[in-house]
């Protein structure tokens, strides 16, 4: 009994620093709580877990506070769900289990610092043309930005939490500023809005905004406002900062201020996306054209997959991250056509293809006994950068308050479309098991 009680401990550390989709996080333990007839309860908060040890016999109860934080890693994540998978259905003993699950605590991350921020510069990179209308001389300088933004995270921002608590809203404002400085050159060659809204995108919280909307649509109203809200905030930072650092820039040289908005009616025919693209230019001043699409949205699926520390160390780990980029694929390809039949409803849109995401998800995780989460994450943390696109991107010409809304609208689509697709699976499999761990 001593072994389960740790074993339940350490398995809620776990899913608190690997982030476990969080709506689940108190049914996979009551759940595991039931199977090895440990009477306990739960109880989830922000980055805590209150467990609830019981004896009958005493009549004496015991209660432990599990507190920690962590990132998105699939492939620890992955490796929870086979422990918590052979426990539960008595292939190994709770004691086993705690040593494989500390063992993984204490591992370092699987990639080096310097290969996550090569992750980083091609994520932005490869965002910029795809989501933001950006040319090819656009997206290197979103790749830069974006691997600054994550070498000052890891290198900067661990070391001290004062620095912590500010130095993503000041990267945001540094890149707007140079953003706009080189879009108000009289050649024209960059466009603001897609460099500074690709170098950032890899610190918006479309995860904590979309876990905290699944969380709300679960009933679980205190953990997932608290979330909500904190996401919102964050968000509406960054937004301010980079419409400061536009400011800045156009508060000492005004001499292209509100050039899209003022532009005249045969110039403003030419903008996409927010950026000027006249039909003369030469193709490295253009849009990527879309054929281009079929190459860029397999490799930054892939390349999403491996910055959030999915493996590819074995053939099953290789086998999962195809079943990922598969996925996050048909999402796309979804929601490109819902967008063409469906306009400025990035809602709507986001929530077709979040139904995909949900369908395809659960049935390999059916299919192969795995894990739906991991093979859906990918693909719906795809469609925060695209359905922002949607709504108008990140950079507007308007207040910072639009890009909140624009995410909470994009999130709340995504929500609705795999609450959809979960009620839908169930209709057909009522398995508990592997409800818990999925979206």
């Amino acid at each position: 009994m001593l072994n389960r009680h740790e074993f339940l401990r350490v398995l809620a550390k776990a899913l608190l620093i690997f982030s476990a989709p969080s709506h689940r996080v108190e049914t996979q333990l009551v759940f595991a709580a039931k199977t090895l007839n440990v009477p306990a309860e739960f109880s989830h908060l922000p980055s805590v877990i209150i467990i609830s040890f019981f004896d009958d016999e005493t009549h004496t109860s015991e209660t432990h506070f599990v507190k920690c934080g962590g990132r998105l890693q699939l492939g620890r994540l992955h490796e929870v769900y086979k422990i918590y998978k052979e426990v539960l259905h008595d292939s190994i003993k709770a004691k086993e289990a705690i040593v494989r699950l500390k063992a993984l605590l204490v591992q370092p991350p699987i990639y080096a610092d310097w290969k996550r921020c090569w992750l980083a510069f091609f994520l932005s990179a490869l965002i910029c043309p795809l989501a933001f209308g950006g040319s090819f001389i656009d997206l290197w300088l979103a790749g830069i930005g974006g691997m600054t933004l994550c070498w000052v995270q890891l290198k900067v921002a661990s070391q001290n939490v004062v620095t912590a608590n500010v130095v993503e809203i000041t990267i945001a404002i540094l890149m707007s500023l140079v953003a706009r400085g080189l879009s108000s050159t009289k050649a024209e060659f960059f466009c603001y809005t897609a460099i500074s809204s690709s170098s950032i995108i890899g610190i918006l919280p479309g995860y904590l905004i979309l876990t905290s909307s699944l969380e709300l649509g679960s009933k679980n109203i205190l953990c997932g406002s608290v979330k909500m809200v904190y996401a919102l905030i964050y968000t509406l930072f960054l937004g301010f900062g980079l419409q400061i650092g536009s400011d800045l820039y156009l508060l000492f040289d005004s001499r292209d201020t509100f050039v899209f908005t003022n532009a005249i009616p045969s110039k403003a025919s030419y903008i996409v996306l927010g950026c000027y693209r006249p039909p003369n230019d030469p193709w490295y001043l253009r849009s990527a054209p879309f054929w281009a699409q079929f190459f860029i949205v397999p490799v930054f699926s892939m390349l999403s997959s491996l910055a959030n520390l999915q493996p590819v160390s074995d053939w099953k780990s290789r086998r999962n991250l195809l079943v990922m980029v598969i996925i996050s694929c048909a999402s796309f390809a979804t929601n490109k056509v819902a967008n063409h039949y469906i306009f400025n409803h990035s809602d709507v849109v986001s929530a077709i293809g979040a139904f995909t995401i949900g369908i395809l998800g659960n049935i390999w995780a059916r299919s192969s006994g795995g894990s739906a989460f991991t093979s859906m994450v990918t693909g719906v943390l795809f469609l925060v950068p695209s359905g922002l696109s949607q709504a108008g991107g990140i950079t507007t010409n308007t207040d910072g308050i639009d890009v909140g809304t624009s995410m909470i609208s994009v999130s709340i689509g995504i929500t609705v479309g795999l609450f959809m697709s979960q009620a839908l699976i169930h209709c057909f499999d009522h398995s508990k098991l592997g409800l818990t761990f999925s979206f």
